[in-house]
């Protein structure tokens, strides 16, 4: 296990100085795909599982398939709501500091200062 630690540190180490990456804002919007592409799918993850908790609540008749649909039902209006909640934040965040799309976009990342060959 020590040994995939160090494995995986030591390749992401440089990433982490920034030395093995030189298109910072390219690694920023890879991220911002990658969770672009991810909440969606987690939410609707979250409603399959309420949905699911509804029909086991219909459609049994014994009590504790019951219980276990009302608890589905419960967790997933939480992971709904918890979802929705920060992302509602998130966003009250970026428009309360004037942050957005654009700005990030724009912005330049200064190069590092290089020495001149002759």
């Amino acid at each position: 296990m020590k040994k995939t630690l160090y494995a995986v540190g030591s390749f992401a180490l440089p990433m982490v100085a920034m030395a093995a990456v030189t298109d910072v804002n390219g690694l920023f919007n890879l991220v911002r795909n990658v969770l672009n592409a991810v909440i969606p799918i987690i939410i609707s993850l979250a409603i399959v599982v309420f949905i699911w908790g509804v029909f086991k609540y219909v459609a049994s008749g014994d009590s504790e398939k019951k219980e276990e649909g009302r608890n589905l039902m419960i967790w997933g209006i939480i992971a709904i709501f918890v979802m929705v909640s920060v992302w509602g934040l998130v966003n009250i965040l970026i428009q309360t500091f004037g942050f957005n799309n654009q700005n990030i976009q724009d912005s330049q990342i200064p190069n590092l200062p290089t020495t001149r060959s002759f």
